[in-house]
């Protein structure tokens, strides 16, 4: 009897599948980035690599360790070009790999990771990163992790007992101080011109080759970005704050119903007083699930 031929990934179907894989593709990109921002961009980079390769994909089993595959390698392709620390030899780690560990030892030390701040992971070299990332946080098998890895499984047990042991160090270290920041008056402005629904104001703010970016839309330029205010105008119960997300001036939303918790960020790049380009994250919330986010003063409602 004749095996049935494996069920392939067209591309009308890659959407939809690829949206319920993304939010632990970005766990895993924003930890081994030390950002969510970045983590977010190296997530649009493999999608967009996997769209254009599906037709290699043998079946679709085959989507989620593939598709985890792809996102390291542009992870590490990223750190490379922000020439970030290289991953480490496979020589040293293979001289402490350790047998696996008992149940009680893994809940340990996931719980560990979990409560790791995101930034703090980029301390840990990028294989020992990689490994502990994909094994105490998000839960994948030593095998799994070979597999996206292309090392061996002594190799990730290695790399596992060196990346606990300095986690564990790094989390025993006192958190830096914070310092006070000052919000960009512009990101201020934007601020209130949202929440009062200023629409015309804020059109008048975009450059003229000002540019949108939006996870799982096409970019918009120039006098296309002005229907983003369009689009927001049409919903009610939205309002904006100031906030700060891994150091980073940025703008919460809270849309009707979230209470006090926001349901994403914007981010704004100016330039002499105009907008250039708006990130509006909207479309994918994960991004500040886990992320270190402080909003400033309480989103008035509009």
């Amino acid at each position: 009897m004749n095996e049935a031929p494996p069920e392939r990934v067209d591309r009308d179907s890659f959407p939809a599948l690829v949206a319920a894989i993304r939010p632990e593709l970005h766990r895993y990109c924003a930890r081994l980035t030390g950002s969510v921002i970045d983590g977010e961009d190296v997530v649009q980079e493999a999608i967009a690599k996997a769209h254009g390769a599906l037709d290699s994909l043998s079946s679709r089993a085959a989507l989620r360790p593939w598709l985890f595959r792809i996102a390291h390698h542009c992870a590490l392709d990223f750190l490379r070009s922000r020439a970030s620390r290289a991953a480490e030899p496979l020589e040293h780690a293979l001289n402490l790999a350790d047998e696996d560990a008992l149940d009680p030892f893994e809940q340990l030390m996931r719980a560990e990771a979990i409560a790791t701040a995101i930034t703090r992971f980029v301390e840990l070299p990028t294989m020992q990163r990689s490994a502990v990332v994909l094994k105490d946080i998000l839960g994948h098998s030593l095998d799994d992790i070979a597999g996206t890895l292309d090392v061996s499984v002594d190799a990730v047990k290695a790399y596992l007992a060196r990346g606990r042991a300095r986690l564990r160090e790094i989390n025993a270290r006192r958190p830096a101080s914070s310092i006070a920041r000052e919000h960009r008056p512009e990101n201020l402005r934007y601020v209130e011109l949202f929440n009062r629904r200023d629409w015309d104001s804020l059109r008048a703010l975009l450059a003229a080759d000002a540019r949108l970016h939006q996870a799982t839309h096409p970019p918009r330029f120039g006098a296309d970005v002005g229907m983003f205010f369009t689009i927001y105008a049409r919903t009610e119960g939205i309002r904006l704050a100031p906030a700060w997300l891994e150091g980073h001036d940025v703008i919460a939303e809270f849309e009707q119903g979230s209470g006090d918790q926001p349901h994403h960020i914007m981010q704004l790049e100016w330039r002499d007083g105009l907008i250039v380009s708006i990130r509006d994250y909207r479309y994918v919330p994960y991004v500040i699930a886990e992320a270190d986010l402080i909003v400033d003063g309480a989103a008035e409602q509009p």
